[in-house]
């Protein structure tokens, strides 16, 4: 089961916030400051933080500073009623995943956590299984139906691109710069060919469908 550690100083909110996780098949740990979930840390691994910053005797940004200093990877969410810039640049500085505002809808709370549990995992384990395909980044194969896909090296990097990250629009340019050479004689044009290409190949997998966005680029949106 997926642990999560909830660090809130506010007992409502904590048991809120936790009774939420419960309910969505999730395991959780409660703790009311800093110093509490370093504790905590110190006697098991976590999938997720979420962390008020304004908790007595350790504040969310000393205890996300202080766990990146060790782990780069578990999702950090900071949920607070500060909602300031700089506060907001301080904690992605620190390495932080997301950030909420107080007061938040406990719904859209909870499709962050599901969104960044499941780039976590797509991460750790180097693959992606939607419906019918699956892609294996460290292999890289491109699998549907049990019948391997022959992507050629940068349609595979763009769509496992766009499958990691569903939903999320990405320009024309902003693939260019990724995947293009600064000296390379692409245009946007050749991003819509690319995208062509992945979805002839694609057309057999039944769990997503590349759209394109107008005006855009384009985004995977999962059926």
């Amino acid at each position: 089961m997926i642990k999560i550690l909830v660090v809130e100083d506010d007992k409502a909110m904590n048991g809120l916030v936790s009774t939420y996780l419960r309910d969505n098949g999730y395991e959780v740990t409660s703790c009311f400051n800093g110093v509490e979930a370093l504790k905590q840390l110190d006697n098991g691994s976590f999938s997720m933080i979420i962390t008020d910053i304004m908790m007595p005797e350790m504040d969310g940004f000393t205890l996300a500073e202080k766990v990146r200093l060790t782990d780069k990877t578990t999702p950090i969410i900071f949920m607070s009623a500060k909602d300031d810039k700089p506060s907001k640049l301080y904690g992605y500085k620190l390495g932080i995943d997301d950030y909420v505002t107080k007061p938040f809808d406990i719904d859209v709370l909870m499709m962050k956590v599901a969104v960044l549990l499941r780039r976590a995992k797509i991460q750790t384990d180097k693959k992606i299984e939607i419906g019918n395909f699956v892609m294996n980044s460290e292999e890289r194969t491109a699998i549907a139906d049990g019948k391997e896909i022959p992507f050629t090296a940068r349609e595979f990097d763009l769509l496992y691109k766009l499958l990691s990250y569903p939903k999320k629009t990405f320009t024309r340019s902003a693939l260019m710069d990724e995947f293009w050479d600064y000296d390379s004689s692409a245009t946007s044009r050749t991003v819509d060919v690319y995208m062509a290409k992945i979805r002839d190949k694609t057309s057999v997998c039944d769990g997503f469908e590349i759209l394109t966005v107008h005006g855009l680029g384009y985004k995977a949106v999962l059926k």
